[in-house]
């Protein structure tokens, strides 16, 4: 099995814990919409897409597993790093990447590395465009106008 295969695997079965089955499904169609764009965003500007998938099944685990948002992108860093290191699927270098963009993921008004960039522009892509009757939140406005762009939208 492949490893984002595996990774797949141990977050639906997290995910399958949770009681609401409303915030059960809206959890899976949020990761993996956002896995299927980190995929292509990464491709698309020459990053491995596969640890850009694997960060994006993991940028919200922490908020799943507690129903808490509160400082959710640094603790789900922390989540991830140990998610990680138990199921052995990432070097310390590619960890290290996944990481970096879990922690940075909300902080869309700042520009922070490459993979990191991937992972925030993948988060709003799904938010924007999930649901096309809500508004785009003040923060998402310009990084969406940019992605718009970038993908001749």
């Amino acid at each position: 099995m492949g490893r984002l295969k595996e990774l797949r695997k141990y977050v639906e079965s997290e995910l399958n814990k949770m009681e609401d089955a409303d915030r059960r499904n809206s959890a899976i169609v949020h990761l993996y919409g956002v896995s299927l764009a980190a995929t292509m965003i990464a491709k698309k500007r020459g990053l491995d897409p596969e640890i850009a998938s694997m960060a994006a099944m993991l940028h919200d685990m922490h908020a799943y597993k507690t129903g808490s948002y509160e400082d959710h992108a640094h603790k789900g860093a922390e989540l991830a790093r140990e998610i990680l290191g138990e199921l052995s699927l990432t070097d310390e270098s590619e960890t290290e990447m996944i990481c970096s963009a879990i922690y940075h993921h909300d902080d869309k008004l700042v520009t922070d590395g490459p993979m990191d960039e991937v992972l925030k522009d993948a988060d709003v892509i799904h938010h924007c465009m999930n649901d096309l009757s809500k508004a785009i939140k003040d923060k998402e406005k310009v990084r969406f106008a940019n992605l718009c762009a970038e993908f001749g939208m």
